[in-house]
């Protein structure tokens, strides 16, 4: 059942990027580009989907326990870090160069355009190498040690 709900998710979510156009890149760089030909329309979008999730994440926070596992993952931690920054700024980065963010950029690889293939080739790179560089780096506190826990 939870690889059924996981796929119907997936689903939702994928239609969601085609029908809004986020896997447009050239769409996505004309909303970031606020002092040229700025499109606002995925403001909309952003508006929309912060009206569905919000109230979704109020029941969830509501319950007990996820209806299809055993526990809920919550985060710990609500500082700002200079990691949370960071990659925040990386992520900015990437998404106003190339216009695609990591869900688009999946979904986009059934273009089979070389441009996409080479942005997630660097994508899944860059996420290795911070998978490797946090297991090198010792932990400051024990929510970072179980944050960095395999499993």
């Amino acid at each position: 059942m939870l690889m059924l709900a996981s796929f119907l998710c997936g689903l939702v979510f994928g239609a969601g990027l085609l029908i809004s156009q986020m896997v447009q890149p050239t769409k996505v760089l004309a909303f970031l580009d606020v002092f040229g030909a700025w499109d606002p329309s995925l403001a909309v979008v952003m508006i929309a989907a912060l009206a569905v999730s919000v109230p979704g994440f109020m029941l969830a926070k509501g319950r007990s326990r996820p209806l299809l596992a055993a526990h809920g993952f919550w985060p710990t931690r609500d500082d700002i870090d200079r990691p949370l920054v960071a990659g925040s700024a990386l992520f900015g980065i990437g998404w106003g160069l190339v216009g695609l963010c990591p869900g688009p950029a999946i979904e986009s690889l059934a273009t089979l355009s070389p441009d996409v293939f080479v942005f997630v080739l660097a994508m899944a790179g860059g996420m290795i190498l911070h998978d490797v560089w946090q297991r090198a780096r010792p932990a400051k506190s024990p929510d970072e040690a179980l944050a960095r826990r395999p499993g």
